[in-house]
């Protein structure tokens, strides 16, 4: 007999692969099985580990303990390690038939153990038996990558709705101002620039995440949401506004704020996804040292996220062109902000900034509004 053979060519039967070094051996196993599976043959351990990694992979392996080179047990160890026959099923027939022999076997990971003289009745009732399990098993991990990737398909779905519901919003109250041009995609790229640099500092590596940077980029175009609640005539006015006037526009922070949360209360479930949003949205107009609004917060209780917005929404006013000023230049925008550092600004936001000026040079101009 051929060391490697294959019988049974109808190719919906399942396929039995007999280990064995003794010639008869593997006679009388194939004439058992051959009526009802495609069956293959291996004279070593050897062979048979060459015949699956060529690719001549089997539903099921018969395999003797005692043979020469490497043994059964051997053989076991090394198909557990090959991704393609981690799954497979292995069957020792064997004349060893100590408690300890089978035993060292099913920890090895062999799903039986038949001692010779096989029953061909009893083999076949465990064959098929066994082949049922690997096909409900290899199901149950088809269904289990199938959710995975419904999972996957719905995550992805949702952060795509979510992104698109926020820049809705924001776009809904850019048209109320069409001065405004990029200014939402120039911010929430500055946010995001400033907080990968604040990123590398000691004491923000833990609070500045990809994950929560990212969070801020998609929150920040909501900072001005609440203007859609601010009359025509304050908001778009080509002049200083009056300080009546101002206090009406000073609400649109906790207009905005306001809006979101109700949006949550609405479907009832805090979404962390806003916890930001909401945040910059009343926040972003706070001032370091006490003296900004809404709520005069002073510091570092100003949140994080609206103390990043502060400095890129100033920074972009003043380089771009208001109803009641023109354009200022890169250099005369930076010389304002640096007389607010302390005061207006956070220090280490304002620094990190300054630290990627390059970049944001190259945001203003890649989003100019021209």
């Amino acid at each position: 007999m051929s060391d490697i053979t294959s019988q049974d060519e109808k190719s919906h039967q399942a396929t039995v692969l007999i280990v064995d070094d003794v010639a008869q051996n593997l006679m009388v196993l194939s004439e058992v099985l051959r009526d009802d599976y495609r069956v293959m043959v291996a004279n070593s351990g050897e062979r048979a580990l060459n015949l699956i990694e060529s690719g001549r992979v089997p539903d099921i392996i018969l395999l003797d303990v005692m043979m020469p080179g490497i043994d059964g047990y051997e053989v076991l160890s090394r198909l557990k390690k090959m991704p393609i026959a981690e799954h497979i099923p292995v069957i020792f027939v064997t004349a060893k038939n100590q408690v300890m022999d089978e035993a060292k076997g099913l920890h090895l990971g062999a799903v039986d153990y038949i001692s010779k003289p096989i029953n061909p009745r009893l083999l076949l009732l465990r064959v098929k038996a066994h082949l049922a399990s690997k096909a409900y098993a290899e199901s149950q991990r088809d269904r289990a990558v199938k959710l995975e990737e419904m999972v996957i398909q719905r995550t992805h779905e949702i952060r795509s709705l979510q992104d698109v519901t926020i820049l809705a919003l924001s776009s809904m109250a850019e048209t109320r101002d069409n001065e405004t041009g990029n200014h939402i995609l120039r911010t929430q790229r500055y946010v995001r620039a400033i907080a990968e640099e604040m990123s590398t500092l000691y004491q923000m590596q833990d609070r500045l995440t990809p994950v929560y940077i990212d969070r801020l980029f998609k929150s920040a175009p909501l900072h001005d949401i609440g203007k859609v609640g601010i009359p025509d005539h304050i908001l778009l006015k080509p002049g200083p506004l009056t300080p009546e006037e101002f206090e009406i526009m000073k609400t649109h922070t906790t207009i905005g704020y306001q809006a979101l949360v109700r949006a949550e209360r609405s479907i009832g479930v805090d979404l962390e996804f806003l916890d930001c949003a909401k945040e910059i949205a009343l926040s972003h107009q706070e001032k370091w040292d006490g003296s900004g609004y809404p709520q005069g917060l002073v510091g570092e209780d100003i949140p994080l996220s609206a103390r990043l917005m502060a400095v890129a929404d100033v920074y972009d006013a003043l380089i771009s062109r208001r109803v009641y000023k023109p354009p200022f230049s890169h250099e005369k925008a930076l010389s304002i902000m640096l007389e607010g550092r302390g005061t207006h600004f956070d220090p280490l936001v304002l620094d990190a900034f300054l630290a990627i000026e390059d970049k944001i040079i190259a945001i203003a101009a890649s989003y100019n509004d021209e």
